[in-house]
């Protein structure tokens, strides 16, 4: 449906109500289907791996996430707290209720029809009983008049072992990867190993942190096939690639027992910083790196 704004230009309506089951379908598909990308990284990690132990690991890990998706059930008990991310075209209206209101009533629906854990706390001091939501939404207006929803249901065990650092502007960058190197280290066998890291780099404390988590958003570089993003900083594409390979020779391993299979990707996302700063954030996933996407 379509109306016009106050300039006379064509504006795309969309219901809350049509969020709200969008939602619904990526709370479940999220919890219930491993990501393409994460699965390939796993199945090339074991083809690699040549420890006894974690290759059992390994085929446990890529056995489990079929079972979910075959049998409609969570990948992991832990089924995170969900990180909404919206890009709202400028053309687009919601109509019916708010955006806020439409995601969270979405999570109900979907985390409700799933079976899927509560492990929210209503206050995070006095804790309380759990439930589903409210959500972590972060939203950008962007061109056009779609709007575009990605669900990242983020577990404890690796969220908790999340760090950010201010560096000094004249840092270097063996500074910067000894402290992501520190960071895996410090998560050892808690975070449920192999991870996939993403790391924000630039911008204030805040927004290095909020990149470091839409890092995840991204698809991995699968090691096997050694995919390149063209339009990439070479500089940031490179960090990446070293930390893959110093990271994978820690042998913390799968469920931190040794091996080569620690990490099983690293992405990186940079943004401009002050003169006077270099803030640095990690943001670590376990092997369950669960998102799913959808344009409405």
């Amino acid at each position: 449906m379509c109306g016009q704004n106050g300039r006379g230009q064509k504006v795309r309506e969309i219901t809350a109500g049509r969020i709200r089951d969008a939602v619904a379908d990526l709370a479940r598909r999220a919890n219930f289907v491993l990501r393409d990308d994460v699965a390939e990284a796993l199945k090339s990690a074991l083809a690699r791996e040549t420890d006894k132990r974690a290759r059992k690991i390994l085929k446990a890990i890529i056995n489990n996430a079929k079972i979910a998706k075959k049998e409609k059930l969570a990948i992991c008990q832990d089924t995170g707290l969900p990180v909404v991310f919206g890009e709202i075209g400028q053309d687009a209206r919601i109509t019916g209720g708010s955006l806020p209101e439409a995601i969270n009533q979405g999570i109900e629906l979907g985390y409700a029809q799933g079976n899927l854990r509560r492990s929210i706390v209503k206050d995070p001091l006095s804790r309380g009983g759990s439930g589903f939501t409210p959500a972590i939404i972060h939203t950008e207006i962007v061109k056009g008049d779609k709007i575009k929803l990605s669900f990242l249901p983020k577990g404890f065990g690796c969220e908790n072992k999340s760090q950010t650092r201010m560096f000094k502007p004249t840092a270097s960058i063996d500074e910067i990867k000894e402290f992501i190197l520190e960071t895996v280290e410090k998560a050892g066998p808690d975070a449920c190993p192999p991870f996939v890291l993403g790391v924000g780099i630039g911008g204030t404390a805040d927004y290095a942190a909020l990149l470091a988590k839409k890092a995840l958003l991204d698809k991995i570089k699968n090691q096997k096939s050694k995919i390149k993003n063209t339009n990439q900083n070479p500089k940031i594409y490179k960090l990446e690639v070293e930390l893959l390979k110093e990271i994978n020779n820690l042998n913390i391993g799968p469920m931190g027992l040794g091996g080569k299979t620690t990490c099983l990707g690293v992405n990186i996302l940079s943004y401009p910083t002050h003169i006077a700063g270099l803030p640095v954030a990690v943001n670590i996933s376990c092997h369950a790196l669960r998102s799913a996407v959808k344009i409405l």
